[in-house]
């Protein structure tokens, strides 16, 4: 049974930074609608470290329904709207979003989130197939993306699926040792910057299920200069099960830390032995909101690192992979039970 996490590619829309008139985007290409402006404050226990984008795809969803005269949807989606949410650089240039988003963040004091997500045979030919076109163009792309982040407050979750998909035999091996490499490579060139933290994907328990089996690929992938590993990204695992399996993760590598994608695991997962459990699933809501108090010492943050909202791909009647689906969104938010 496949076990393959939804891959995110978002849509860029940055029409604040006339860049672009901002409409559909093929997937591969990557989103943050970034502009300079007062930010809602992320409310998790008075928790606000976390940069919130003004004019994300939920916030401009609120204002065309309070437009419309659609009150009640629109108070329901602010519970998405009002909360940081990773930003995912386009895979052809990462700069401009990047400063606009640093730019505005350290405005206010705040961490801005990142997924970096160009690794070459990205996805393994699936939803979210691209990435970069060979070795030395994702060198490139990733030294931009390091160069953009400059000296400002980061978090970089660090090329989604990309080990998990090396353990699961998913990408084909003539492929390992150049992606083992390259991660290595790019956790080293982030780390250059003064104040990024680096977290290096690592699945979800529900699909690798012996976290003892990603230890040897974390640790050929750069996993000792990094910050710590990321779980459950895009996907819809419990708090428990993740935080259960983190430790045991953690513990294995030494102790390292790690943050948990607790975007959209409300409800946990859709349950049953579908091989498309993953992708869209229906009755799903928004989890633990983005904070860093935790509980756990391991444990350093719950992020929202899917953007809760944006389709896991064409399945169940959604849009591209990355693309902003409302009545997705409207679901997760009318489900939560975080008010």
């Amino acid at each position: 049974m496949s076990r393959l996490i939804p891959t995110l590619a978002v849509l860029a829309v940055l029409a604040a930074l006339g860049l672009t008139a901002g409409c559909a985007a093929a997937p591969g290409v990557g989103e943050a609608a970034v502009v300079s402006g007062a930010t809602k404050e992320a409310s998790t226990d008075g928790d606000r470290l976390f940069w919130v984008d003004p004019a994300g795809p939920a916030a401009r969803q609120v204002r065309l329904w309070q437009r419309q005269g659609r009150a009640k949807e629109a108070r329901l989606l602010r519970r998405i709207a009002e909360q940081p949410a990773a930003l995912w650089p386009a895979g052809d240039d990462p700069v401009p979003v990047i400063r606009a988003a640093t730019e505005a963040a350290a405005r206010e004091g705040r961490t801005t989130i990142f997924v970096a997500y160009n690794i070459p045979h990205r996805d393994c030919g699936q939803h979210s197939a691209g990435g970069a076109g060979d070795a030395d163009a994702y060198r490139a792309w990733i030294g931009r993306f390091a160069e953009a982040l400059g000296d400002s407050r980061a978090l970089v979750v660090l090329e989604p699926d990309a080990v998990a998909h090396v353990v699961d035999g998913c990408t084909p091996g003539e492929y390992h040792a150049e992606r083992e490499r390259l991660l290595g490579e790019a956790v080293a060139r982030l780390k250059r910057q003064p104040r990024t933290k680096v977290y290096l994907d690592a699945g979800n328990p529900d699909w690798i299920e012996e976290p003892s089996k990603l230890v040897e690929p974390l640790r050929r992938a750069g996993i000792a200069r990094a910050d710590g590993f990321a779980l459950n990204v895009s996907n819809f695992q419990t708090d428990v099960a993740t935080r259960k399996y983190g430790v045991a993760l953690s513990h294995a590598l030494g102790g390292k830390h790690f943050v948990v994608d607790s975007s959209r695991n409300g409800n946990g997962p859709l349950g049953g032995d579908r091989s498309d459990a993953w992708c869209n699933p229906p009755g799903r809501a928004l989890g633990t909101r983005p904070t860093t108090r935790t509980g756990e010492r391991a444990l350093d943050a719950y992020l929202w690192i899917k953007r809760p909202g944006e389709s896991d791909g064409e399945c169940r009647g959604g849009p591209a992979a990355g693309r902003w689906w409302p009545e997705y969104a409207l679901g997760l938010a009318r489900n939560s039970r975080t008010r």
